[in-house]
């Protein structure tokens, strides 16, 4: 059983209404063991619906003090951040994590050249398969330019927001696999590792992000760092499809995930 969340979002970031409280007892009524709170930091977020993508990290910290504390003798409580990441946002990301003892990093891309694929604007005047090699590239730009994450967060999850929904049906890794392959050994070449990102199935698209063959060929290719994440923005999300996740990682033969404190990794056992 896999036993901690390592991709949660609470009301300390703009997509979410949910209480650390409430993720708290519901990962608790699940059997988790540890939860780790990763909320949204996206620095210069262009914000049409009023959704600024940052939070206050002193009262960030004083709160998850405070649920640590409560829930101590239930649950493990970890202090994590998911990093919207651009390459010329490095120096600002670098002075945070030295300031503030995150357990955790997430490295995401949320924006490509400053466009959201959530909204059309980003897919106008290219194809389904520019948008998504652009995403892909974006990655590689960003894993280059800042160390401070342990994994890279739902590496396909663009797949999401192709506007032509038929697509998701002609979506493999072999249609994008020299660019994937190269996402692949920059993030090992780098010493970090990725996410199995249990939201996809959420979504109704079939597979984690990301797609199972994706994970594949990332332990081919000698990828050892694996965390677990439901990408939880409400209580109902936590855990989402993790027995399908951990018979999919034991399917391609990884025997164990990752979990982290101090930002140091811990094997936790399939």
């Amino acid at each position: 059983m896999i036993i901690a969340d390592y991709h949660v979002h609470s009301h300390f970031s703009s997509d979410s209404t949910a209480s650390m409280e409430e993720m708290v007892e519901k990962a608790i009524s699940l059997g988790i063991s540890k939860i780790c709170f990763t909320d949204h930091m996206d620095y210069d977020f262009p914000d049409p619906g009023g959704l600024p993508f940052v939070f206050d990290p002193d009262e960030y910290f004083m709160k998850l003090a405070d649920i640590s504390k409560r829930y101590k003798s239930k649950i493990k409580v970890l202090k994590g951040i998911e990093l919207g990441l651009q390459p010329y946002l490095a120096p600002r990301y670098e002075e945070l994590l030295k300031k503030y003892d995150f357990d955790f990093a997430i490295g995401s891309s949320h924006l490509v050249n400053g466009m959201d694929p959530y909204y059309p604007e980003y897919w106008m005047n290219q194809s389904a398969d520019e948008g998504i090699e652009m995403y892909f590239q974006s990655i590689i730009d960003n894993v280059k330019a800042f160390s401070g994450f342990q994994v890279y967060g739902h590496l396909d999850y663009i797949v999401r927001y192709v506007p032509d929904k038929t697509y998701i049906k002609t979506y493999s890794y072999k249609k994008y696999a020299d660019i994937i392959d190269e996402v692949l050994k920059t993030i090992i070449q780098y010493g970090k590792g990725i996410e199995v990102n249990t939201a996809g199935y959420k979504y109704g698209l079939g597979f984690a992000h990301p797609h199972g063959d994706i994970l594949k060929r990332y332990k081919e290719l000698g990828g050892e760092i694996i965390t677990i994440g439901s990408d939880g923005h409400a209580p109902q999300h936590l855990g989402y499809d993790f027995p399908k996740a951990e018979k999919l990682l034991r399917s391609l033969g990884f025997g164990y995930y990752i979990t982290y404190e101090n930002r140091k990794p811990i094997l936790e056992k399939l």
